[in-house]
């Protein structure tokens, strides 16, 4: 949904259960003309969505959010001063659940730490 024209993947790491991914977001992206015209600030449901299309392309399975057990939005992100952005994905799966612990961080700045349940899409 997003993958391609709000950010786009610029470097990746994975092992079993692991991945990191280095995004560049699209600060000329139309959803930042309304959020917010001239201080544009990634919205919260972006970085879920951008958290839920990595998990997907881990599992090469569909997946949905069933639990926000914990999250955090620590700081704004701003496209234009902080382009780039490390999602750091901790995932297991467990049957039809997949418990998940991410960040999305740039060196020591932490925008959003999340700890949640996705389950397989059927």
């Amino acid at each position: 949904m997003l993958a391609g024209s709000f950010y786009k993947i610029v470097q990746e790491q994975s092992t079993a259960g692991n991945r990191t991914v280095t995004i560049e977001l699209n600060a000329a992206h139309a959803i930042f003309g309304g959020h917010f015209p001239g201080q544009p600030v990634v919205p919260g449901v972006c970085m879920m969505q951008i958290i839920q299309e990595l998990l997907e392309g881990s599992l090469g399975k569909k997946v949905l959010l069933q639990k926000a057990s914990n999250m955090k939005f620590l700081n704004m992100i701003d496209p234009v001063q902080q382009p780039l952005a490390d999602v750091v994905l901790q995932y297991a799966e467990e049957g039809d659940q997949i418990k998940v612990t991410t960040a999305i961080k740039r060196d020591d700045k932490v925008f959003l730490k999340f700890q949640g349940i996705f389950s397989v899409e059927m």
